[in-house]
Parts: structure tokens; C-alpha cells; sequence
């Protein structure tokens, strides 16, 4: 190992000597600040603060009248770090992040649905009451069915995950339903009252798909019959060996005979 470098630490010492030699002419607008708040001098690198996963519950004690909010503390495994990666500030984790994962492990295609980012004072989440799975001012969307778990975890006695996230997907699937049928009921009035709507996305992919099957299937017939006439040019014609063949060529055709004329009778 090296020598320590304290040029970090001795900055104002050097702006002192530089202006008594005359180099600068008046002191840098930090010199007061460094004397006030010296930087520190402790040599030694601790290892960052490890964050625990408190998790909250509402359980019934034997032996109370009402149920008890309690706390438990998840202790992280400690693992080996290399020596490159031993200072590394270490992951904060929250309770809902796996909860979250599996939702959108189960139901992947909620990624694709468009959602709102942009909040109108950034405290929209200190209005919402999680104690029903629907807010107003927020779309129904995979975070709902997070933070409705979430809150049932919290809040009602010998709750676990399982039942929790049952009971937020089964609220979840029933709100999406009743979207599901007023979207279907609001095209087909629009159609009563003369509305014409062009093709959904899905029939729109699906035209796409087909083009792109018989480009292919036409491109794929080209390569089958190029193929083939590669083959019979390296094999040559079917049933006939080169020796024959070479025969064959050299031999000279044979003149057929004419046909007799039978003699002509008086």
C-alpha cells in the first residue's frame, strides 16, 4: 500500500501559503467555510449502515381481549463480499417489492397497459385509502391489487400472504370485469347510433401475421425448388449411371430400316 494523500485535507493551509507568496490575490470564498467546518480526518472506511426489513401485523395474543399490532424484524443472511465490494451501500428492500413481483409474475400482460405517471402534487398517495381496492383519481392497475394486500397484511388480524392476495385479485378481477362490460356495452350503443368502428388492434395484428405467412410460404417455395434443381444437377438424371451415360454418347445411332414396298399388281 501507498503513502496517504492529505491534500484533501490541508486545501485551506495551501490557499494560505499561496496568498502570502503573492500567487492569488485574495482568498477563495470556501477559505471561511473550511475553517469553520474542517473536513474530517478519520482515516478508517466503515462498512454502510445494513437496513432491516420490518414487516407490521396485526395477531391475536392469547389471553387479550383485542388484537395486538406487532413488529417483526426479517434478518437479512449475511453473505461474503469480495474485498472490491465490501464498502457498497447495500439494497434497500420494502415488503412490497415481492409482493409486487409476484403479481406481475403472475400477470405479465398488466405491464403492457398504458398508466399514468404523472401525479398532480406528488402527494396523491396520502388521499387514497387502501381499505377498498378502487381509488378515485387512480386507474385500476397492478399497483391496486400491491398496496390492497398491503393493507390487508397491516390491518386485519392472522392475516397471511396467500389469503391476502386472494382476496385483493379476486376484488382486482371483478373491477376489471365490470370495465370489461361497460367498454362492450358503450361500442355497441355507439354502433346503434350509427357509429363505424375500424379494426381492433387484434384484427389488425392478425392481417399483419397472414402477409408475412405468405411472403414466407412464397420465399419458401423458391428455396424448395432451388434446392431441387441443385440436387438433380449434382446427381445427374435418375436411373442412369455415368459408364452408361459415356456409352451411350460415343455409340453412333443405328439407320432404321425403310419399310418394304410391296410390287404393284395389273
Amino acid at each position: 500500500m501507498g503513502k496517504y494523500n492529505l491534500t484533501a485535507l490541508r486545501v485551506r493551509q495551501t490557499a494560505l501559503n499561496q496568498k502570502s507568496n503573492g500567487k492569488i490575490s485574495k482568498f477563495p470564498q470556501w477559505f471561511d467555510v473550511v475553517r469553520d467546518i474542517p473536513p474530517s480526518e478519520v482515516l478508517i472506511r466503515n462498512q454502510p449502515q445494513q437496513h432491516q426489513l420490518i414487516r407490521q401485523r396485526v395477531k391475536t395474543i392469547p389471553g387479550t381481549s383485542k388484537p395486538q399490532v406487532t413488529f417483526e424484524v426479517q434478518e437479512k443472511p449475511v453473505k461474503p463480499k469480495k474485498a472490491s465490494r465490501l464498502f457498497q451501500p447495500v439494497e434497500i428492500k420494502y415488503e412490497e417489492d415481492q409482493l409486487r413481483k409476484e403479481f406481475f409474475r403472475d400477470h405479465p400482460w398488466e405491464l403492457a397497459r398504458p398508466r399514468v405517471l404523472v401525479e398532480s402534487t406528488g402527494k396523491d398517495f396520502e388521499r387514497y385509502d387502501w381499505s377498498r381496492i378502487q381509488q378515485p383519481g387512480k386507474r385500476l392497475d397492478g399497483e391496486s391489487v400491491v398496496q390492497r394486500q398491503l393493507w390487508l397484511l397491516n390491518n386485519i388480524p392472522d392475516m397471511n400472504k396467500s389469503t391476502a392476495y386472494d382476496i385483493a385479485r379476486r376484488e382486482f378481477y371483478r373491477l376489471r370485469l365490470q370495465e370489461d362490460i361497460e367498454r362492450r356495452v358503450a361500442a355497441e350503443e355507439a354502433e346503434a347510433t350509427g357509429a363505424v368502428f375500424g379494426p381492433s388492434l387484434l384484427e389488425v395484428g392478425m392481417e399483419l401475421e397472414n402477409k408475412e405467412f405468405e411472403h414466407w410460404k412464397e420465399w419458401a417455395k423458391m428455396e424448395v425448388e432451388v434446392q431441387k434443381q441443385n440436387n438433380v444437377a449434382f446427381v445427374g438424371a435418375p436411373g442412369i449411371s455415368g459408364d452408361e451415360e459415356r456409352i451411350t454418347l460415343d455409340e453412333e445411332p443405328e439407320a432404321e430400316p425403310e419399310p418394304a414396298v410391296a410390287p404393284q399388281t395389273t
